[in-house]
């Protein structure tokens, strides 16, 4: 799965060109082989302790140990425990929602997750960079978007904004994306809308974490909380079953008040292998002095 959000085959840039572990040439294509042969009847007698030599010679990641690789070999085969946690699809939050392709005026399909950040103008989101790298066409948000329904009404995005260490090398360091939107017709800022979450730029890796994403082809949003711990040292890692293409640019927040839904985001679905190719693994690049930076870029500029 080449993260979690939807590619878009025959454009340019990221979404066009093959970004999964099938591209070829790199450690990730070599441990997907392992995986789609792992994963035959006939080689799940395969012992654990072959599973750990191989995690160690093929796909040592190089922010962090073969853990995680082991624990996605083992769950192939038929050797690991299911995830602790896993995601439940809820009714949605006012300051979260999906990312929508537009045609003719018409929503398309959801294909990734933003959330409304505060901001003195009130219009700005957060999202994954490779959300939007690319992307052709009018990107619309609909806060709180669920069965169907957009509670909060539907918004358009105006500007984009990425850091220019994503721009020239996709920087896994920043995948973080600011947007400006607009409501057709209307002056009213979304955040006065919806509410919105605080930004918490520098903060500590580990903290009791919330993360809301819209998989790919669901009617509804899931969420999920637990611990995050720190994926080397530039990544946070999210451990909750349930988050696939689509969920790219959710949330992680912390703090999240239980009426309001409306947190501290300390990073979004993205980073690391662009979020992670394991529904039960997500990560978030930390959000960092890049990313600062690049908040005060959109807030002075929407």
């Amino acid at each position: 799965m080449p993260g979690k959000w939807e590619p878009k085959v025959g454009a340019g840039g990221p979404e066009g060109d093959a970004v999964g572990p099938e591209s070829g040439g790199t450690e990730g294509a070599r441990s997907f082989r392992w995986l789609r042969w792992l994963a035959r009847p006939s080689a799940r007698l395969v012992s654990t302790s072959v599973l750990a030599t191989l995690a160690v010679i093929f796909a040592t990641p190089a922010s962090g140990g073969t853990g995680t690789l082991a624990a996605r070999i083992a769950r192939v085969v038929g050797l690991g425990s299911a995830p602790a946690h896993n995601g439940k699809p809820f009714g949605g939050t006012p300051a979260v929602g999906a990312l929508f392709t537009t045609s003719d005026g018409q929503l398309g399909t959801h294909f990734c997750t933003a959330s409304v950040v505060s901001s003195p103008h009130g219009d700005l989101l957060v999202t994954a960079a490779h959300c939007v790298t690319g992307r052709q066409g009018t990107i619309a948000f609909v806060p709180g978007y669920a069965n169907g329904n957009a509670p909060y009404d539907v918004w358009y995005v105006s500007r984009v904004f990425t850091d220019q260490a994503w721009n020239t090398s996709a920087s896994q360091d920043d995948d973080v994306a600011f947007l400006e939107v607009r409501q057709n017709g209307a002056s009213t800022p979304i955040e006065d809308v919806t509410g919105a979450e605080e930004l918490g730029i520098g903060l500590p890796p580990v903290g009791l974490t919330q993360v809301i994403g819209y998989p790919n082809g669901a009617s509804e949003p899931v969420i999920c909380q637990t611990w995050t711990k720190a994926f080397g040292a530039t990544q946070l890692e999210f451990d909750c079953g349930g988050y696939p293409d689509g969920t790219s640019g959710g949330p992680f927040l912390i703090n999240a008040d239980q009426a309001t839904g409306q947190g501290t985001v300390t990073g979004v679905i993205g980073g690391y292998e662009q979020g992670g190719d394991d529904p039960a693994v997500s990560y978030a690049a930390r959000l960092g002095d890049n990313i600062g930076a690049l908040y005060k870029t959109a807030e002075a500029d929407s």
